[in-house]
């Protein structure tokens, strides 16, 4: 696979792993944050178990592919994912793709936390909700997985009340237990919050800001 702007790595589709057990606890656990209590996440808050977990990881993680993760929107920029598995430099990247232009623009990374730039809460959703309407359209089409893809660009210190409810509704739609995913989204929802370094004096990257 080739995206124009990025040339770091041996890239390929990777959108054929969201439906795998233990992705979404590889992608959302570090969101989470660590630790070591009883309270701390497990591959459990996420529908999947341990030994899921390490099997994926290691195709998500394998230096000789670098798993991509598109997702286009119907009109405007749209989101790419990119596991970068440089060995000893392990990170996910995050690049936009603009209509009408043919180069994808890096604006952000995780490394254990979020840096460059990120998307407001209302940006997150616009983004989830407006899929390719085309049939054969390449890339993540479903909502809740889109959302949950681009959930940790969330840069906002504050998000509207029903946010806890659309990313509790998108863990259950992507296999994890309804009777803690209540309590899973909140978990998410306040560690992004907490760490967010969201300006409103910041041109959005959506914007071309």
């Amino acid at each position: 696979m080739l995206i124009k702007g990025y040339d770091d790595g041996p890239l390929v589709a990777g959108e054929a792993l969201l439906d795998r057990p233990g992705f979404w606890s590889n992608h959302l656990m570090p969101v989470c944050g660590g630790g070591a209590s009883p309270a701390s996440p497990g591959p459990e808050w996420f529908g999947d178990d341990g030994a899921d977990a390490d099997a994926l990881s290691e195709v998500l993680f394998d230096p000789e592919r670098w798993p991509v993760f598109r997702v286009p929107a119907e009109d405007g920029p749209g989101v790419v994912v990119i596991h970068r598995n440089m060995i000893g430099e392990y990170g996910i990247d995050y690049l936009l793709t603009h209509p009408g232009r043919s180069h994808a623009q890096q604006v952000a990374s995780w490394e254990g936390d979020l840096s460059g730039v990120g998307l407001t809460w209302e940006e997150l959703v616009r983004l989830a909700d407006s899929p390719s309407p085309s049939p054969v359209a390449e890339g993540v089409q479903d909502t809740a997985a889109r959302l949950l893809l681009v959930l940790p660009l969330l840069a906002d210190s504050e998000v509207p009340e029903p946010a806890p409810a659309r990313v509790s509704a998108a863990l259950i739609s992507v296999g994890a237990p309804p009777a803690t995913a209540s309590s899973t989204a909140e978990h998410l929802l306040s560690h992004l919050t907490r760490r967010s370094r969201h300006d409103p004096a910041w041109g959005s990257p959506l914007s071309g800001g």
